[in-house]
């Protein structure tokens, strides 16, 4: 894909997959040719990160990954292993001789993320903005009318930010700094999940709003409802920063023919998946096409 071709976006990519914790080692792209008939659908994923994956399946990754195992036929299993360093050479990449490959896809990559054979992408999104009803904010319906807000207001804001996210960076661009309250990029503790800077920061009161992926946005907007509400306000990429992304599915390198299926199966499901990521809350950019070949 021809979206992440500069220095930037390639920092960007990057940055999102990290952001779903898809961080990978200096493992070489090795070729590996294509495998034998399938006895199951053998999913790679992390064990805590909702809203896309669990270990109890309740993820929208998950979901999509019991379609596809319905549409061919096979049960699905899943090899875990903690979203942090080098998941993808522990995980797609992993195998001891004698053995096969403990599993066979990642269900949500970056599209053109380079450290697997990406599929065309099935989905775009972007980061946004989340916030409690009634501090406030109810009249921002874009970034540019937070921008808008009173000068006074605007700096009283507590803006939780993943560090050196684009957020980050849309924050210095708009000389708000000091507004941030940024998060650390990662955790090794594989108890902490990126949806807790919305679940635990912003619901408790320890920053005004979060800017955050879309997908987890979405999911933690509505998995708190009956507590607050929140509003979800996705982020519009502007000159210097891009906030959405077009994702993709992950197969190694080398497995052509695999790939080729698992694209089929996207275009065959698409409603279907369309229809769980609406149920997640997931905020959907429609111009899918545009976006997969920038």
């Amino acid at each position: 894909m021809s979206m992440f071709r500069s220095h930037w976006q390639a920092g960007a990519q990057t940055l999102l997959a990290v952001a779903l914790g898809l961080v990978v080692g200096a493992a070489s792209a090795q070729a590996v040719p294509d495998a034998p008939t399938r006895q199951a659908l053998k999913v790679c994923q992390d064990p805590n990160n909702l809203p896309f994956s669990s270990t109890d399946a309740q993820g929208f990754e998950n979901r999509i990954a019991e379609v596809f195992g319905r549409e061919l036929g096979l049960p699905v299993t899943y090899y875990s292993f903690p979203n942090r360093l080098a998941f993808i050479r522990n995980t797609l990449r992993y195998k001891l001789p004698g053995e096969d490959f403990r599993c066979d896809i990642v269900m949500g990559v970056p599209a053109g993320f380079d450290q697997v054979s990406a599929t065309k992408p099935y989905y775009r999104s972007s980061y946004a903005l989340v916030f409690p009803k009634g501090i406030g904010l109810d009249g921002v319906k874009t970034s540019a009318d937070l921008l808008a807000l009173p000068p006074a207001r605007l700096k009283k804001l507590r803006i939780g930010v993943i560090d050196r996210s684009p957020a980050s960076d849309w924050l210095a661009r708009h000389d708000l700094t000091d507004q941030g309250v940024p998060y650390p990029m990662m955790n090794a503790d594989p108890a902490e999940y990126p949806g807790q800077i919305v679940e635990r920061e912003l619901i408790g009161g320890k920053i005004d709003a979060a800017i955050v992926w879309g997908p987890i946005a979405g999911y933690f907007a509505k998995r708190v409802q009956g507590k607050t509400e929140l509003i979800v306000v996705p982020m519009q990429s502007e000159p210097g920063v891009r906030f959405d992304f077009a994702m993709a599915m992950g197969v190694r390198y080398g497995e052509s023919a695999w790939k080729q299926q698992v694209e089929g199966l996207i275009e065959k499901t698409r409603p279907e998946i369309l229809a769980i990521l609406r149920e997640f809350g997931v905020p959907l950019l429609d111009d899918l096409p545009a976006a997969a070949t920038r």
